[in-house]
């Protein structure tokens, strides 16, 4: 009885040590992550356009650079030519790589009459959560 419960003990202690481990990498890994909101103003005239640029030029980047981690890009429900696009990047080396690729010169140069008006923030991310598989 005496060694289950050591067993059981030790296990836990194992399973505790394994995860602190883990979570303090992926702590590591975020701080060194660059992440930033890019807020958009389009012309609502071009805005099918511009969603075709931005949705090829999101791909390609997921598909070829590894550094480029994460896009979402979201419309203001009341004003759907503003746009803001959350960025994140393995670190900023990863973002200064990727604005000279040419599929981004591409985008840049298909919507540069598109755009009214760009801001771009950088942000801290602070927490993050999501249903898995999702």
């Amino acid at each position: 009885m005496q060694f289950r419960k050591i067993n059981r003990l030790m296990l836990l202690i194992s399973l505790f040590l394994i995860s602190s481990i883990f979570f303090n990498q992926a702590m590591a890994q975020s701080k060194n992550q660059m992440v930033r909101l890019a807020k958009i103003k389009v012309d609502p005239l071009q805005l099918e356009k511009y969603k075709l640029a931005l949705k090829e030029q999101m791909a390609t980047a997921i598909r070829l650079e590894l550094g480029v981690l994460t896009y979402y890009a979201v419309a203001d429900k009341s004003e759907p030519s503003h746009i803001t696009i959350l960025e994140i990047y393995a670190d900023t080396s990863a973002y200064q790589s990727h604005i000279l690729t040419p599929h981004f010169k591409k985008y840049k140069d298909t919507v540069k009459d598109m755009v009214k008006s760009l801001e771009l923030v950088d942000v801290n991310l602070i927490a993050a959560a999501k249903q898995p598989g999702n």
